[in-house]
């Protein structure tokens, strides 16, 4: 027997409730929202475009897309004022507390259209299955193996610092690329330092060229909007500095790097 979402949240107010269904708007993906600035989110759930989405005293759910028809709640709240603004924020809002605890942890499986991503509950409620009740609060940035890795410099700004990313880079050497997607020129570098790989990346999110003179040409807004980063050897921290140089010499042969890219010796 499926468990429905009234199942677990037993709203009393279904005739009085909206539901949300947040989606990409072609430039960003509330998912990837959510992960980064949740009050940026927060602006997606109560936003007027020109028509007015809520009125005041209604409940409100809020989703956003996972993956095909999975859906992850994160807002329940009440309007408390209508700002009566519109392509804005439009309304004033107070989050129900009991319910916080559901936030970013329940997924549903929703498998309407979504074109139309505001709903009255009454008409949607009773096919809001729940899929899953998440441990912890969502987070689907697993470190994919080193081979894997390939990173946006505002996905590394995301991931970095968190726990098993960071695990997974401080204690491995490795020589890795950097990749411009304005013009397809390409850095090879080496991380054998403090904090290895871990380390030496987390030199790029502070200032962007890290110390590299070919890079420091180029402007921090530049380098956060086209950057790409991935790792072309890893070695154990007990292998000879001297080995990781040698291949980071032979890449930036291989790759042109230094004719064509950013590497200046």
């Amino acid at each position: 027997m499926d468990i429905l979402l009234n199942d677990i949240l037993q709203l009393s107010e279904i005739e009085n409730t909206k539901v949300k269904f947040n989606v990409s708007n072609g430039v960003k993906d509330p998912i990837d929202i959510f992960k980064e600035n949740r009050e940026e989110l927060l602006q997606w759930q109560f936003w007027n475009s020109s028509k007015r989405s809520y009125y005041e005293g209604q409940v409100t759910i809020g989703f956003v897309l996972i993956e095909n028809y999975k859906w992850l709640l994160f807002d329940i709240s009440r309007i408390t004022k209508d700002l009566n603004k519109f392509n804005q924020v439009g309304y004033e809002y107070q989050t129900i507390r009991e319910y916080e605890k559901y936030f970013g942890r329940i997924v549903i499986e929703f498998k309407e259209n979504t074109r139309q991503v505001i709903r009255k509950a009454e008409s949607v409620i009773d096919k809001c299955k729940v899929v899953q009740i998440l441990e912890s609060t969502f987070d689907d940035d697993l470190f994919p193996g080193y081979e894997n890795v390939y990173l946006s410099w505002q996905d590394l700004k995301r991931v970095l610092h968190k726990n098993v990313w960071k695990t997974a880079l401080e204690n491995q050497k490795g020589v890795y690329l950097i990749t411009d997607s304005s013009n397809g020129k390409m850095y090879v570098g080496s991380a054998y330092g403090t904090n290895m790989l871990h380390g030496r990346w987390s030199q790029y999110l502070n200032n962007g060229h890290g110390g590299n003179e070919g890079l420091k040409k180029l402007s921090f807004d530049h380098i956060k909007s086209n950057f790409y980063y991935s790792i072309l050897d890893i070695y154990k921290s007990t292998i000879e500095d001297n080995i990781i140089i040698k291949r980071e010499s032979w890449w930036k042969k291989v790759l042109g790097s230094k004719t064509f890219g950013y590497n200046e010796n």
